[in-house]
This record gives structure tokens, sequence and C-alpha cells, in this order.
């Protein structure tokens, strides 16, 4: 994983040694992320500031895991006010990690200063993890932001592995499933200007997601790349250690190639593990940094309680809630974990059970007799679930989860930069794939070739369609400008009765000539809105004058065959 061979072309770069990484997201806190605020620029002679007036055909947004930031003493992007932005350079600063797939782009693969990659400050700890992945989001989203205002033609690719992979993940969400606003435009960036994501070890995956989430060949390719990942489509069994923070990607589905080991259980946890889940959620709330490096002491003790406690109030303030509870479906570990998620908002509440009374009906009681009346089907159902829910758990627990994936040389969360197998049908690495996509894209941004998104194919096969249908409107109004009568039909099977008007007009006879030659090599007026639809393929347009010309070839040509004769 070494990059000292990498041609950099900058300044000398700041490294950083990796501390070994948690499982997935097991600690931090639950604290909303404020908007990160611009700090005084440092006035030291050896720092030189980046500006984003530099405008690049693409970006790769680089997010690294824990601890795996830039740090004071780099050289710090800034507006071109010389405002500074939570980023530096890739040439200012490089990963241990990540740096193979960001930076394959400036490895002699396109024009000189075409291609940019800039890693993102942000906590990237776990003594306040929700604090942490919120703040990257939001300096993520600004740095996008930012250069996206001095360089509107900037397109964007967005990297991140473990802890810097749910940050990458719901950047990638948020600007997926944003709404356009009145005037056109969008809060972060156009989706379309985001031309690819790539996530290793993504704590919010899915079970069943192919690496590709919404592509057409979810476990083959992601839409638009020609070289294949991987033969078969069996996904990696499992799901990701934090399910409630998943979500889908929206306009950016089949952009997003989503890396997971089988056995990472960041991105692979056995499911019907709901105390590991429980755990997980836990976590999230405590300072997990001092836990691991302090274990149990009277200060991470108190922490540990203060989490635990808050999380037993809410839970039993979500059942008072609910009138039915002791008749609904829901166990106490379902609320547990819950209302254990860093979002949740009291008022979730289960539907109501209620029963016919004379065949209406009626909301059942919820004395205390009814509830002990119900309480024996409910202390089986908990019981029942407890079991069901957690099949997987002792396994897990048994296997040494922290080893199965943290253990140095052999864990599971480090395997994408050792999982080809050509033998099996996967010729390059999870981190070789994305250095190929990635500059594949980046290739494609420097040519100025169209981005190929799934909205573009629709757009197109809606803009075909229209061209069908468009005569029926217009041949109306194309009639009159090929003819001195201006007869009102809908159909050129009427027309015939005018020759007579027409040769007694014989000057405006000419003019079908070149309306014929124009309906022969019709002008694109007008083109789809977003690119060629398919590769090569010539561009498909629509335009009022492409379909109003060959209506009025068709009605004209009986006029000119009767006007010839005349003279």
């Amino acid at each position: 994983m070494g990059i000292e061979n990498m041609n950099v072309g900058k300044s000398k770069r700041a490294r950083v040694a990796l501390s070994a990484f948690a499982i997935g997201a097991l600690g931090a806190g639950v604290v909303v992320a404020a908007p990160w605020s611009t700090p005084s620029t440092t006035t030291e002679a050896s720092i030189e500031l980046v500006s984003t007036a530099t405008c690049y055909d693409m970006v790769s947004i680089a997010i690294g895991g824990r601890g795996d930031t830039p740090r004071e003493g780099v050289k710090w992007l800034t507006t071109p006010e010389g405002e500074r932005l939570p980023a530096a350079m890739s040439g200012d600063y490089s990963s241990d990690w990540i740096d193979q797939a960001v930076r394959a782009p400036n490895n002699g693969n396109v024009v000189p200063d075409s291609y940019a990659a800039v890693y993102v400050e942000y906590p990237a700890d776990l003594a306040s993890y929700e604090n942490a992945v919120q703040t990257g989001v939001t300096n993520s989203q600004t740095i996008m932001r930012t250069i996206s205002a001095s360089c509107p033609d900037t397109r964007f690719a967005i990297v991140g592995y473990s802890e810097g992979a749910d940050v990458a993940r719901r950047t990638a969400m948020e600007v997926g499933n944003q709404v356009v606003s009145a005037d056109g435009t969008y809060g972060i960036v156009d989706p379309n200007q985001v031309v690819g994501v790539v996530i290793f070890a993504d704590a919010g995956r899915v079970s069943g997601d192919g690496p590709f989430p919404g592509a057409e060949n979810p476990f083959g390719n992601p839409d638009g790349f020609d070289t294949k990942y991987q033969n078969g489509n069996t996904a990696v069994p499992g799901q990701g250690a934090l399910p409630g923070t998943s979500g889908g990607f929206g306009a950016l589905d089949g952009r997003v190639a989503s890396f997971c080991s089988d056995g990472d259980l960041t991105c692979a946890l056995p499911e019907n593990t709901s105390l590991i889940h429980l755990a997980a959620n836990v976590g999230r709330q405590v300072n997990a940094d001092a836990l691991q490096n302090e274990q149990l002491t009277p200060a991470t003790g108190a922490d540990l309680a203060l989490a635990l406690g808050r999380i037993a109030v809410n839970a039993f303030n979500d059942i008072a809630s609910q009138p039915n509870w002791m008749q609904s479906d829901e166990t106490f570990l379902d609320v547990l974990i819950k209302v254990s998620e860093p979002g949740y908002k009291p008022g979730t509440v289960t539907t109501p059970v209620s029963a016919k009374v004379d065949g209406e009906q009626e909301p059942i009681e919820t004395g205390q007799m009814i509830d002990l009346v119900y309480l024996p089907q409910k202390i089986f159902r908990e019981i029942t679930g407890f079991i069901s829910s957690n099949q997987n758990t002792v396994p897990v627990i048994m296997n040494d989860p922290y080893g199965l994936t943290l253990g140095p040389g052999t864990g599971h969360h480090f395997d994408y930069w050792r999982d080809a197998d050509a033998a099996n049908g996967k010729p390059l690495t999870s981190v070789q794939y994305a250095a190929a996509w990635l500059t594949e894209l980046a290739e494609e941004a420097n040519r100025g070739e169209p981005v190929k998104t799934k909205e573009v194919q629709e757009k197109a096969g809606r803009a075909a369609v229209e061209t069908i249908v468009a005569p029926v409107t217009t041949s109306a109004t194309a009639t009159p400008k090929a003819t001195t009568t201006a007869p009102v039909t809908t159909s050129p099977v009427v027309t015939p009765a005018a020759p007579a008007p027409a040769a007694e007009s014989p000057a405006p006879a000419p003019a079908p000539a070149p309306a014929t030659e124009t309906a022969t090599t019709p002008e694109c007026t007008v083109a789809v809105e977003g690119e060629t639809p398919v590769e090569g393929a010539p561009p498909v347009c629509v335009t009022a004058t492409e379909t109003a010309v060959e209506t009025a070839t068709e009605t004209v040509v009986p006029t000119t065959t009767e006007a010839v004769p005349a003279p």
C-alpha cells in the first residue's frame, strides 16, 4: 500500500499512519453536527494556499477513515477570496489507503491539470461518531458547492473508506435525493455532476446488495463502464453494522460502487444479530476512543451509564406512548434498537390494536386488567423474538469479531487491497478496479464526453416519441407556408383542390424547392437535454422545424405537380 513511487508533482506531503479501525461504527456520539465554520487562515510562511479558482475537468472528493484526515500543517484549499476550506489537495496530503484509487488518473492517464483529488478534513474519530460523520458530510458538500461555484463544468467523484465510507454514502444519498428548486438549481450540486461514488466497507450496506447499487448489472459493473468487476451474481452475505443509516441513492443509482468483503463485519454483519446492532448504536453515543484506550474507568463508566440510561428512558417513554403496546408484535428489544438510533425522535407509535365489538371496530381498553390478559402472549413473543433475532449473535462473538475484521494482516477490513482472484473471475482488487473506473471517468471528462446516466437515456426515449407524434399538432400550421391559399385542414388528402389558386399565382411556386431540400437534411436545433443516449450514435433532437417541414412537404407536392404544366 505504499505510494512512494507515485508521481505527485506537488510539494512535500504530510503523511499519517493509520491507527486500528474500529468495526464499522462501534462507537461515538449522538451530537448533531453543526455546519463547518471557517477557522482563521494561518500566517505561517511555510503554508501556501491553493485556490478553488483553478478549475479541473474532474475532482475526486476523498474521505479517509479513522484518523486519516488532513490536519494543521498542510496547504489548505481556499476559496478564490482566500477563505480556508476544510480540505487539502492530494498532492499536499496523502493517504496510505485510498491514494491508490483517487490518484490513479494523475499517473499519466489524463492530461496534466485536468484531474485533481482533494481530501476532506473532518474529526475522523470515534469520540463522537455521529458528530464526526455529519461534520464530514457537511464539509464534503461545502467543498463541492464551492468548487462548482467557481467551476460549474467540473465533474465530481466521491470516494470513502471505513468511517469515511459512511461519510461518502450519506453525502451521495443527499446529493442524489435532492429536489430541484423553483429556479432550477440544487442546494448542493446538480446530481449529474457526480459521475461516480466509490465506497469501501459501508456500514449502511443493505442485505443482498451487489457492488453496484441501482446499476443495470449490479454485480458486474457500474453503468457506462465496460470492464467487469467479477463473474457471477452472488451477493456478499450480511448487511452493514448500522442498517438504520442506509437509504437509496436516487439520481445516482448506477453510478455507485460499494465494495464489501465477506467477513468484514463493518459491512457484512450476519443478519439476526440484534444485540450486536444494539451495541453498535450504544457505541455511537459514547466516547469509544476513550473506552478503547482507557478501558472501563470512572469517567468512561459514567459516559456509558449515561448513554444506557438515556436509551432506557426513551424506551419506556416510547412504550408508554402506545396504549396498546401489550397487544402489539413489537418486542422490548425492538424498542431498544429503535430508540438507540442517534436520529430517533419520540412519537413513532405502533399502530394500535383494535377488536370488533358487535360487528363494529372498537379500540381495546388499555386498563391494567386488559394488559394482564395479554401478558403471557407478550412474554412468549419476547422470548421467541429474542431468540430468532439473535440466532447468529453467539457464533459471531465466539469467532472474535474484532480479530475477524481488524486483525493485523488477516482482518477482512483490509481485503480491498488484496482481494483479486483471477482464477475465479476477479482479475483486479477492489481498489484497482476503482482506480480503473475513476481513470475512465476522468478521461471522459477531459475529452468532454457526455455523462452516461439513466436520466439521459430516458430523456432521449421521450424525445424520440415526441418526434414521432409532433406532426399531428404541427401540420395545420405548416400548410399555409407552402401555398397561397389558407385551407383549414388536418389532412393532406383534401389539398389537391388547391391547384387552381396556385396556377393563378405562379410566383410562390418555387417556394417548395427549399422546403423539400430542408426536409431531407433537417438541422438539429434543439438537442435532447443531456447527451447522446448511445455511445457512437448521432444525437437525438426534438425540433418543431423538422416536423413542420416534413408535413409541409407532404402537403406541397400536389400543388407543385399541378403548377409545373401551366407554363
